[in-house]
């Protein structure tokens, strides 16, 4: 039995499940990619049909658009995820002096950000155009930022709890918080329409790659475990 406290020192077990997970997310991340960058005309329909009615039932429900921007904007809100991040990384270093771990997560999460920009101005992508919008963003749309953002955050923070061993009861805690908040702000951003669907499901499906592939590097180089 381990430790229910986040204390404990890292364990380890064999690796080889995060270079698998990798491998079953690369095909359909690269696929939607791909269906995006050449605009497929059955995904471009179901974008704009998903995104037509979301957007009337945002502009006829002022209440819980106004609920979504605050949730996008400053809970789910990219700064608010990395600022969690620099807290782990600040309780690595002070607490248990995990230098290169917190070296690992800061880099882990700098490249999937330059990543996801970088793959905007590769593809591209417009917007939703509203007469009436009830929200604005900036940069291109695919892949969502928001989208990929909270899933890189929120898997490698999870991925730290199950290092240090974190008892049941925070464990369920974490994952509960983390599910909310990657679905919660996939959905605001369709809802408040400045992303496609497709851009939230390709935000998702990057961010579950880099945390994975981002473990199995680690996993590779430092014999650490990996999430089961």
């Amino acid at each position: 039995m381990h430790s229910s406290s986040v204390d404990s020192p890292p364990r380890t077990s064999g690796p080889g499940i995060a270079a698998r997970v990798a491998g079953a997310l690369a095909l359909p991340s690269v696929l939607l990619l791909v269906l995006v960058a050449v605009s497929w005309n059955p995904l471009m329909d179901l974008d704009g049909d998903i995104a037509r009615t979301t957007h009337r039932w945002a502009v006829d429900d002022p209440d819980t658009t106004q609920a979504s921007r605050i949730l996008t904007d400053w809970v789910w809100d990219p700064w608010t995820m990395r600022a969690l991040c620099a807290a782990a990384v600040l309780w690595l270093v002070l607490r248990h002096s995990a230098w290169w771990l917190a070296l690992w997560l800061t880099a882990t999460c700098a490249l999937g950000t330059l990543f996801q920009q970088g793959l905007k101005a590769a593809i591209d992508r417009d917007r939703p155009v509203w007469p009436d919008p009830v929200d604005s963003a900036h940069y291109s749309a695919f892949p969502s930022g928001h989208a990929m953002t909270a899933v890189v955050v929120c898997g490698l923070l999870l991925w730290l709890l199950h290092l240090y061993g974190a008892g049941r009861v925070l464990w369920r805690i974490a994952v509960a918080l983390a599910v909310v908040s990657v679905v919660g702000v996939g959905l605001t951003r369709v809802w408040l329409g400045v992303h496609w669907t497709s851009d939230v499901l390709g935000g998702w499906l990057l961010g579950a790659l880099a945390v994975a592939l981002a473990v199995a590097s680690y996993q590779r180089f430092h014999g650490s475990t990996e999430l089961r």
